[in-house]
C-alpha cells in the first residue's frame, strides 16, 4: 500500500471563527495520525478570510507537540515571502524539538494577492521570480552539517534532519525538482490540468542527489467521504462553493453544503468549479475505493496526500476514515499501482 497523509488549509466553516479552525486541525491531526497517515501538512496562504493557516510554522509546531508520531510539515512555505535564512531557523528549531518528524515543502508563488505580497515585503520582479532556485539552494545549504562553520549560521538548522520537498502546478516545480534531486509534490486538488504532464517530466528528468536516490511523486486528491454517494456529493458542494466564490473576488468563510448546487453557481462557474476538483473520491466507501484505485493506477504516485474542505468537523474526520479505510482496503487487495509503502 502507497502511503497516505493530509493536507489541511485549516478552513474556517461558515458560522465559526479562526480559533475554532485552529482547534479543528489540532484535532484533525491526531486523528489522522490514529488512522495510520504519514503525514499532515500546512499550507501558507495570506489575507483568505476562509483560512487560519497564515502562521504555518506555529501552527506545525502546535500540532507537531499535540502528537507523537506522525510527521508535521508545510504543503507548503511560499519561499520567495521570505529570507531562507528566517525558514532555516525555523525550521531548524522545529527539527530539534521535534526530531525525526519536521518536513519542509517549498512553493514559488506568493500564496496571496499582489497588494497582499507587497505588504509581505515580497520582491514581485522577475528577477525575483528566477531567484527561486538559487534561494532554495541557500535554504538547503543551512541544513548541510558543515554550515555550523560558515559566517552565517541558520541555528539550529545546521545538521538538523529536514526533508525538502518542491512543490507546484505547472511543470516549472516538476522540473527544478527533478534537478535538485528533491521529492515533488503536484497540487492536483485545484489545478489538476498539468498534472500528467509533470508527472512524466519530473520522472524522466530526474537526477539522483545526496537526498534522494529515486523519484518521489506525490498527488493532492480532494477526498469526500460519506455513507452514501449522495452524501460525499454534498459535502462536496461546500469545495465547490468556495472555489467559485475566489474566482468572483469574493474569498469567505467555507460555506455550509447545499442540496442543489445549481441553485448558488451559475453553470459557468459549475463547471469551472468541477474542473478544478477533478481529481476527487466522493461517496460511499465503495465508491472512494473504486476512484482511489482508478487514480492511482492512471498516474502511478508514489504517495497521496488527502484535501478535505468539509463544512462539518465531525464529516471531515469521517471523510478521512473512510479514505483510510479504503487506502487499507487497496493494499490488502492489491490494487494496480499500489506498491509497498515505505
Amino acid at each position: 500500500m502507497i502511503p497516505y497523509s493530509l493536507l489541511d488549509l485549516s478552513p474556517i466553516p461558515e458560522g465559526a471563527d479562526a480559533a475554532q479552525a485552529l482547534r479543528n486541525s489540532i484535532d484533525l491531526a491526531r486523528h489522522a495520525e490514529a488512522e495510520g497517515f504519514a503525514r499532515v501538512w500546512y499550507a501558507e496562504h495570506h489575507n483568505m478570510p476562509g483560512l487560519a493557516c497564515t502562521a504555518t510554522p506555529v501552527l506545525i509546531g502546535q500540532v507537531a507537540a499535540a502528537t507523537s508520531r506522525i510527521k508535521v510539515g508545510s504543503g507548503g512555505i511560499m519561499l520567495p515571502n521570505h529570507a531562507p535564512l528566517v525558514v532555516a531557523e525555523q525550521f531548524g528549531t522545529l527539527a530539534r524539538l521535534f526530531p525525526g518528524r519536521i518536513e519542509l515543502g517549498l512553493g514559488r508563488a506568493p500564496g496571496t494577492d499582489m497588494a497582499t505580497a507587497r505588504a509581505l515585503r515580497r520582491h514581485l520582479s522577475q528577477e525575483a521570480s528566477d531567484g527561486f532556485p538559487k534561494e532554495v539552494m541557500e535554504l538547503m545549504g543551512y541544513f548541510a552539517p558543515e554550515a555550523a562553520e560558515a559566517p552565517v549560521k541558520a541555528v539550529p538548522a545546521a545538521g538538523a534532519d529536514v526533508p525538502v520537498w518542491i512543490l507546484g502546478s505547472s511543470l516549472y516545480g516538476a522540473q527544478l525538482a527533478a534537478h535538485l534531486g528533491l521529492p515533488y509534490a503536484f497540487a492536483s486538488h485545484f489545478a489538476p490540468a498539468a498534472l500528467e504532464q509533470a508527472a512524466h517530466v519530473y520522472r524522466e528528468l530526474f537526477q539522483p542527489s545526496e537526498r534522494l536516490a529515486a523519484p518521489r511523486f506525490m498527488m493532492a486528491v480532494n477526498v469526500f467521504g460519506a455513507e452514501t454517494d449522495e452524501e460525499g456529493f454534498r459535502l462536496a458542494t461546500s469545495q465547490a462553493q468556495s472555489f467559485a466564490n475566489l474566482r468572483r473576488g469574493e474569498p469567505g468563510p467555507l460555506p455550509r453544503p447545499v442540496e442543489d448546487l445549481g441553485a448558488v453557481l451559475s453553470p459557468q462557474e459549475r463547471a469551472m468549479a468541477g474542473e478544478a476538483m477533478s481529481i476527487a473520491a466522493a461517496g460511499s466507501p465503495a465508491s472512494m475505493r473504486a476512484r482511489l484505485a482508478e487514480l492511482i493506477e492512471a498516474y502511478g504516485p508514489d504517495e497521496l496526500i488527502f484535501a478535505a474542505s468539509i463544512h462539518d468537523h465531525g464529516a471531515r474526520r469521517r471523510s478521512l476514515r473512510i479514505a483510510a479505510e479504503a487506502m487499507a482496503a487497496l493494499g490488502a487487495a492489491g490494487a494496480p499501482g499500489v506498491a509497498a509503502a515505505e
